[in-house]
């Protein structure tokens, strides 16, 4: 029996560091299971412990260690030459004398417009049956038929012969006079009055001419439509001249005020400034804007149409202590902007940024850096995704 026991103590003496450590084991292994976490290369605020897709983008979630708390990246040489990461050191220097505001063309309403009905009547005849069409002033657009247009050349005719019998009275003249000036105000040319006083014949048509050139943008009646006195017609809108409106921040409005002289490229004619002069800028922003609307006018030299895409030049005054920067070197998230300096060989930290003014290519640094910080000035996004990657948030703090 003592043998047995004595039998039953060895075994279990020599199992028991076997079964120690593979609770070790198993604890290790629980413990490195319970700090594997996944998120999303865009979205680092997705995370969870188990592989998946993203619920906002649809990416696949990738392992993360988030025990991994160092605010830095490490990339030897070979992983900068294939990032394309490059440095510069950060310094005083001035910005281009002009930064970009993004615009467009719009009709000038001082050239638009409204053909309206001068009297009541049907219209017999559309001359312009479609948008579009060209125009030119004096053109004929529509004949209209008025019962009111035969009453009128009635009264006329019946004031005309009794001024000229009652010569010696000039209170007919008067009211034969104020009869042709009513036929006129009705859309009557000088002509066509002329010639009712000759024939004597009364005409119910009166067919009306553009009073402008410019295009038919828009067609509001259709032949034999009855139509009331006041009632429009068309619309002619003339592109000769155009409006030019962009969005400026109230920061950049104060360089610039009404009767400034301003250069605008349109889209695809880049080698054709035009100079424009600001007519108007909002005085209060647009509602649920943070921006002011300037406009002014330039002359259309190439049948551009409204709508086109424009780029106001606006210049300012350039300070040469400034601290600037290319502006892919600045990552903007919506949120915060930030940068990526190199502190020791092959290390980069991001650091918080704000900015101010810019140009086309480059932006200024307000707070945030100093002279001498050597800063990456490409592959700054790739860092970005990369810190995203492996520590699952935001390189920087809102």
């Amino acid at each position: 029996m003592e043998r047995k026991i004595f039998i039953r103590n060895l075994i279990f003496s020599m199992a028991a560091p076997s079964l120690l450590i593979s609770a070790c084991t198993n604890n290790e292994v629980a413990q490195t299971d319970a700090v594997q976490t996944y998120t999303c290369p865009m979205h680092p605020q997705v995370m969870q412990e188990f592989p998946g897709k993203c619920p906002v983008c649809g990416m696949d979630l990738v392992p993360f260690d988030r025990t991994n708390k160092e605010k830095f990246l490490t990339l030897n040489e070979n992983q900068q030459l294939l990032a394309n990461i490059t440095t510069a050191v950060i310094g005083e220097s001035s910005l281009n004398s002009s930064s970009y505001l993004n615009g467009h063309l719009v009709v000038n309403p001082d050239q638009t417009n409204f053909v309206s009905s001068r009297l009541s009547g049907r219209i017999e005849t559309l001359y312009v049956k479609e948008t579009g069409v060209q125009v030119k002033k004096g053109q004929a657009l529509y004949k209209l038929y008025s019962e009111q247009l035969l009453s009128l050349q009635q009264d006329y005719l019946l004031m005309e012969a009794q001024a000229e019998k009652l010569s010696s009275n000039t209170r007919f003249r008067e009211l034969a006079n104020a009869s042709r000036q009513k036929l006129l105000l009705y859309g009557q040319t000088a002509g066509q009055i002329d010639r009712l006083k000759k024939d004597g014949a009364v005409q119910p048509y009166v067919t009306y001419l553009a009073p402008s050139s410019g295009s038919v943008s828009e067609l509001m009646v259709v032949e034999g439509q009855y139509v009331d006195e006041g009632s429009v017609l068309m619309r002619l809108e003339d592109y000769s001249r155009l409006w030019v409106e962009a969005d400026i921040y109230p920061s950049e409005a104060s360089s610039i005020k009404i009767g400034s002289k301003l250069k605008v490229i349109v889209a695809g004619w880049e080698s054709e400034p035009l100079d424009m002069l600001v007519q108007f800028i909002a005085p209060a922003m647009a509602s649920g804007g943070q921006v002011l609307q300037l406009r002014g006018t330039i002359e259309n030299r190439n049948n551009w149409q409204p709508g086109l895409q424009a780029k106001v030049l606006l210049p300012y005054d350039s300070n040469s202590e400034e601290l600037t920067l290319p502006v892919d070197a600045v990552i903007r998230d919506g949120k915060t902007e930030h940068v990526w300096i190199e502190t020791k060989q092959n290390i980069f930290e991001p650091r918080k940024v704000v900015t101010g003014k810019g140009s086309a290519d480059r932006v200024e640094i307000k707070e945030g850096l100093v002279k001498g910080d050597r800063v990456v000035v490409t592959g700054a996004y790739l860092l970005y995704s990369e810190y995203v990657l492996k520590k699952g948030e935001h390189p920087v703090s809102v």
